[in-house]
């Protein structure tokens, strides 16, 4: 039977503990009211703006405009370098949060080493950089620090090189995976494949009816042109806004099981101080009748 003591000290470890797991959740559970509010306002933005490259690109590709063989919408059947950029936060305490994307990657990475691919791999967030840098992978680029509060503005300059360097030849595919926010207790892994953007979602149907953009056949693909550099860029600051309100749900639930848990030890540590105090009553008691009858 444990001493006494130790179990007290204990029982005040575990509830102290229980006081900051609450108080973690607390915080992350007001985080995550103001992250998802941006990532709903965000995700707007960011449908619109895909609604309005799929119709313009949609009529280049079906009138045949000027063609589409530019290579932001046509896949290399054997490329020979891609850009791997991932997403992961820069604290812990999230539960299975960072290493959903961290095996993605590693899946992702897999894949293309079987098919003899080069790949450059970029990281956001201390968690992800840590990991591979531990593995000894190899990372082209990485930042800590925007994962936690993303930056339009270095977020840009983050994808930047990607983008440059897919339009000049030297990388063929530029994904980005990252762990996103679906609701209040579910997160939803992503891996997009943003670079070169995929032209099987234009319907000709469509792109023929739709009237939302009055266009000169002319200027279609000049202003295709401008616009995908702003879908690569907000894809990029999307996946930042979106991660962190994801983290912080998944902090919440976690802090909230951890919470659970040290209740339900801390009952379970009560349960046991009070029988080895009983037990403790209980020999005291045989010893004192013991004394008593051998005086006797």
């Amino acid at each position: 039977m444990a001493n006494l003591k130790d179990i007290q000290r204990k029982i005040k470890s575990v509830s102290n503990t229980q006081k900051t797991t609450r108080a973690m959740k607390l915080v992350s559970t007001a985080k995550l009211r103001r992250a998802e509010e941006l990532a709903k306002r965000s995700r707007l933005y960011s449908d619109k703006l895909n609604q309005v490259i799929a119709e313009i690109a949609g009529r280049i590709k079906c009138n045949k405009v000027g063609g589409i063989d530019n290579r932001c919408f046509s896949d290399i059947d054997n490329p020979k370098t891609v850009d791997i950029i991932f997403v992961t936060a820069d604290k812990g305490l999230c539960g299975g949060f960072n290493i959903q994307t961290i095996k993605a990657v590693n899946k992702l990475l897999a894949e293309y080493k079987e098919k003899n691919v080069k790949v450059r791999l970029s990281g956001v967030g201390k968690k992800g950089i840590e990991f591979f840098k531990y593995n000894e992978t190899e990372l082209f680029e990485s930042v800590v620090g925007l994962s936690s509060k993303p930056d339009k503005k270095a977020s840009d300059e983050f994808i930047s090189t990607s983008i440059e360097d897919f339009k000049d030849g030297k990388v063929d595919a530029v994904h980005i995976v990252y762990n996103g926010y679906q609701n209040m207790i579910t997160q939803e892994l992503h891996v997009n494949k943003v670079l070169p953007i995929d032209t099987k979602q234009f319907d000709c149907n469509e792109a023929e009816q739709s009237s939302m953009l009055e266009i000169e056949a002319q200027d279609e693909e000049i202003m295709l042109d401008s616009l995908v550099n702003r879908y690569v860029e907000y894809s990029m600051y999307y996946s930042l806004i979106d991660s962190v309100a994801a983290e912080h749900s998944a902090r919440m639930q976690a802090m909230d099981a951890a919470t659970n848990n040290a209740k339900d030890m801390v009952k379970s540590l009560n349960v046991e101080f009070n029988k080895a105090r009983q037990a403790a009553i209980t020999t005291e008691l045989i010893e004192i009748i013991s004394g008593v009858e051998s005086m006797k």
